[in-house]
């Protein structure tokens, strides 16, 4: 399908604009008042779903672009909640969230929820990936209905938030840039205010807001990791779950300032007032012609400058973590972009970071891909792997336990039948979401029985702060004991499709670290 007929798909199955109901004629049952509203939802089977509803007072738009995200007022009217809202301006190149009709006026959430009755359900709150810069809760993917089936004891709310230039620009180095200080991270306050609004709100739909988990993947698992350092976050969850991204993925205000100016000088713009006269489609455009990447800011304000050292200074040790990776998580990369385009983008980031290396951190990394075996992009695709994700997760987990918190680690490692993408990135989402027919990645689906204990531990950890299950608990029957994540033998959960089990780091082998950890401190090449 070309891009139009996605949107038009995604529109016919999420698509419409919500109302204000004005005449009474809703139905009371699917409704919940809420502090800036009563929403009214729809049933699908034995879920309630609502979608887009507005989780601040005035969207960002117009003089409130680059703005930090404005509170809810309260409010009596009655509203539907029908239709998934516009999704933020991302790249449409790579996530199916961002090939959605895009617009700034996309500060919104959806809220699954089951007919058991029941108060003080957990609650988990999904964070979406797209590198900072794409994807949205429209994705079908992060329909959560089937989850939601499967565990009617939870509740599950998706979250978007600004992305790319709209989300991450830092300004304020510009002449007229002072009123704009939070624009480098403001994809992490909307999410930050998200979670607020949950916390203010989520009682009404049966949730327990004293027992919020908030998970995500790629940008979002980063997204997740990096709340814990934002301040007054903690009130508003109490751990978190990170598939296949770190603390890692972020930037210094040096590399962050480059970027703007790259962009600026691309779109011949000298000030913030030119670049407010853009049209959002125009700044997007900019900034992926010129290849202008977005990712949150160590500005020292809204983030540590050191996020590492954050976390073994115990700023998380009160929330409890589980984080993991994928064997294979950069071959996704090169299965998407092609083989020439792989070429093409593991030379620009050489260009740019990897050949700049002093001498003997570059040995390092020469001396670990000499030892990779496989096709050609093989080498590099694990060196990324190690230093985007495996090395920097387990470095989070070293950190987290130094620290005195808990920290709970898996690998996952099933196999697509494609033998370029392996067991790559993203690859686990299918069977968290409970979407065994989405294959474009994983190219079949994956064990029943394997994709319900990975959910169920899930469920368990948002639940209770530990993922083990008892062989009750178990979908196989079998006791999963996951041990906590230590500084002498260092035990992960192997998710294995037909043999899950706890392992010592050393003999799965997650990470190099004589060459690849010492590699962390760079961040991302």
């Amino acid at each position: 399908m070309d891009l139009q007929e996605i949107k038009d798909t995604l529109h016919a199955m999420y698509g419409g604009e919500n109302r204000q109901i004005t005449d009474g004629n809703y139905d009371r049952s699917l409704a919940v008042k809420c502090v800036n509203g009563t929403f009214v939802g729809r049933k699908q089977e034995d879920v309630t779903v609502f979608r887009g509803i507005p989780y601040v007072g005035q969207q960002p738009v117009g003089e409130l672009r680059w703005k930090a995200p404005v509170n809810v007022t309260p409010g009596d009217g009655v509203y539907e909640a029908y239709y998934n809202a516009r999704s933020a301006f991302g790249n449409a190149s790579f996530e199916v969230g961002s090939m959605y009709y895009l617009d700034e006026d996309c500060l919104y959430l959806n809220v699954f929820k089951s007919d058991l009755t029941a108060d003080k359900k957990p609650v988990m709150v999904w964070i979406h990936g797209g590198a900072f810069e794409a994807g949205g809760t429209v994705d079908p993917m992060f329909d959560c209905v089937n989850f939601i089936k499967e565990h009617p004891d939870v509740i599950v709310v998706t979250i978007a938030y600004r992305l790319g230039v709209m989300g991450f620009l830092h300004l304020s180095h510009l002449p007229d840039g002072k009123d704009y200080p939070d624009a480098q991270n403001l994809g992490l306050l909307d999410q930050l205010q998200a979670l607020k609004w949950v916390h203010e709100n989520i009682a009404a739909f049966g949730g327990d807001p004293a027992n919020v988990t908030i998970f995500g993947e790629s940008a979002g698992a980063a997204s997740c990791t990096l709340q814990p350092l934002v301040p007054g976050s903690h009130q508003y969850f109490r751990r978190l779950i990170a598939e296949s991204g770190s603390v890692n993925l972020t930037r210094t205000p040096e590399e962050a300032i480059a970027c703007t100016d790259k962009l600026m000088k691309a779109l011949d713009c000298t000030t913030v007032s030119d670049l407010l006269k853009l049209s959002g489609e125009e700044l997007l455009e900019a900034s992926a012609v010129n290849f202008v990447h977005q990712f949150p800011e160590r500005d020292g304000r809204i983030l540590p400058a050191d996020t590492f050292e954050a976390y073994a200074g115990g700023a998380a040790k009160d929330l409890e973590i589980l984080v993991g990776c994928n064997k294979d998580e950069m071959n996704f990369f090169v299965s998407s972009f092609g083989k020439e385009g792989w070429d093409t983008w593991i030379a620009a980031r050489k260009q740019e970071k990897f050949d700049r290396l002093p001498a003997a951190d570059k040995a390092l990394a020469e001396s670990f891909m000499k030892d990779v075996q496989g096709d050609y992009f093989q080498p590099d695709s694990s060196l990324f792997s190690q230093i985007w994700f495996n090395a920097a997760i387990i470095k989070l987990c070293e950190c987290q336990t130094k620290a005195g918190g808990k920290a709970f680690a898996y690998y996952f490692t099933p196999e697509s039948p494609d033998p370029v993408m392996k067991c790559g990135h993203a690859i686990e989402l299918s069977v968290v979401f409970n979407h065994p027919e989405m294959t474009a990645d994983t190219g079949r689906a994956f064990d029943e029985t394997f994709s319900k204990t990975v959910r169920k531990m899930w469920v368990q950890f948002a639940k209770t702060g530990n993922p083990s299950l008892t062989a009750e608990q178990s979908p196989d029957s079998k006791a999963k004991s996951w041990p906590l994540y230590n500084l002498e033998d260092k035990r992960v959960m192997v998710l294995d499709e037909y043999d899950i089990h706890p392992a010592r780091e050393s003999e799965v082998k997650i990470v190099d670290w004589e060459r690849t950890y010492p590699l962390t401190k760079y961040y991302t090449f």
